[in-house]
């Protein structure tokens, strides 16, 4: 029962394992004709971007940091909302897919940080109005808490795919077809709390990605 529960997050599950294509599959349901006619997807796509945009103009001190922001939650938010689509693999409730955005990012804020604004960055140690004695722990509560930003991004994205797949693989995991068909109504309200979810998770990693700039 729990390989088979957990079998669903298995990336590799075969010799010819067509799992991670699911990543970029989505590139083949836009048509051509979409990047250039105005329909209702890309028009709400260009309002969200619009919103988007304007929020982290007012944290973002950095110009070229916009399009990889915005890049990284259409590439997170079309991953989430694919995984719930059945038999697709979820890319986004890995480690290996959320950490490897997350450390990148994080490493790169922190060698610009230390080459260019070392002075902001040791005035990020110690919060103002720190006592003199408690300078040496601040110090050390800040380095630690800085250190384990991009582990703590990279969990709480993947953490939060694999909780709602577990719940409706142990929802669905019934043989009979009386619960199942009870349980229908609770599956639905579950997968719209799960597209939420999907949509939450990347504006929170791209908002926090924000928020870590802010701070150099």
């Amino acid at each position: 029962m729990m390989t088979n529960l957990f079998s669903v997050f298995d990336p590799c599950t075969g010799l010819l394992s067509m799992n991670w294509t699911s990543t970029l599959i989505f590139c083949l349901m836009f048509p051509y004709k979409f990047w250039f006619n105005q329909n209702k997807i890309s028009i709400v796509s260009k309002l969200m971007m619009k919103s988007l945009k304007m929020e982290i103009k007012t944290i973002m001190p950095y110009k070229g940091a916009l399009l990889i922001m915005l890049t990284m939650f259409m590439f997170i938010l079309i991953n989430n909302l694919m995984g719930l689509v059945p038999y697709v693999f979820t890319s986004s409730s890995h480690l290996v897919f959320s950490l490897t955005m997350a450390l990148p990012l994080w490493t790169a804020f922190m060698i610009y940080g230390w080459l260019n604004k070392y002075n902001s960055m040791f005035t990020h140690l110690v919060p103002l109005g720190t006592p003199a004695m408690l300078t040496p722990f601040m110090v050390m509560i800040e380095t630690v808490s800085n250190l384990i930003r991009p582990g703590s991004l990279a969990v709480r994205l993947t953490a939060n795919m694999i909780a709602g797949h577990l719940l409706m693989s142990l929802l669905g995991g019934s043989p009979s077809i009386i619960i199942m068909m009870s349980t229908m109504i609770v599956f639905m309200i579950l997968m719209l709390f799960e597209v939420a979810v999907s949509t939450i998770q990347a504006y929170v990693f791209m908002t926090l990605g924000t928020l870590y700039s802010s701070e150099i």
